[in-house]
């Protein structure tokens, strides 16, 4: 039988060769493969997290379209109901529109005075006294004229007299407070009307 190292026998070198090298194979593990696995499992999660982002945005986009048409049916709504409920008082134009639908009726505006705004949460009720001169028919043709304007406006604090001088054309005097509103645009004015 052959020796090596000192007399001892050769598989004695052959299991301290091994035992070295296992513990160096150890050593590398723990140091070098052991990160590099546990990164790749990160990275791994990350990848996969990743992917279920990509997906969320397929999605998205192919949503695109149908929001976009809401968007626009949304947008034509709110044009609508801005014209009932307006983010501005428009002063020239309904007192335009007052006078318009007097000289119709055979009416006489003898006063109109916009009043203060009287502010609420989501709006602001703006009244207007109106004084008039003509008949009951021209009154009632009047308000229906009015109740048929895009725009809300309320009759309140009506008061009818008989006209001192009646005549076929001038039989009543009436006075009244013609409310409507404006709708706070908080964005659009940034802050408030």
């Amino acid at each position: 039988m052959e020796t090596g190292l000192e007399g001892r026998p050769w598989y004695l070198g052959l299991a301290i060769g091994a035992l070295v090298g296992a513990a160096v194979l150890g050593f590398g593990y723990r140091s070098k493969i052991s990160p590099m696995n546990k990164e790749i499992a990160r990275q791994e999660s990350r990848l996969v997290e990743l992917q279920a982002q990509i997906q969320r945005g397929e999605e998205a986009e192919a949503q695109l379209p149908q929001f976009e048409e809401r968007v626009g049916r949304l947008e034509l709504e709110l044009a609508k109901l801005l014209k009932i409920l307006p983010n501005r008082r428009n002063v020239h134009e309904l007192l335009g529109r007052f006078r318009s639908v007097a000289e119709q009726e055979d009416f006489n505006l003898t006063k109109v005075t916009p009043g203060t705004e009287v502010e609420q949460e989501y709006f602001s009720e703006w009244p207007i006294s109106v004084s008039v001169e003509g008949t009951y028919h021209n009154l009632a043709r009047f308000f229906d004229r009015m109740s048929r304007f895009t725009r809300i406006i309320n009759i309140d604090s009506l008061k009818i007299n008989a006209a001192r001088s009646a005549t076929p054309t001038l039989s009543i005097t009436a006075s009244f407070v013609a409310k409507t509103f404006v709708y706070k645009d908080t964005e659009a004015s940034g802050g408030g009307p």
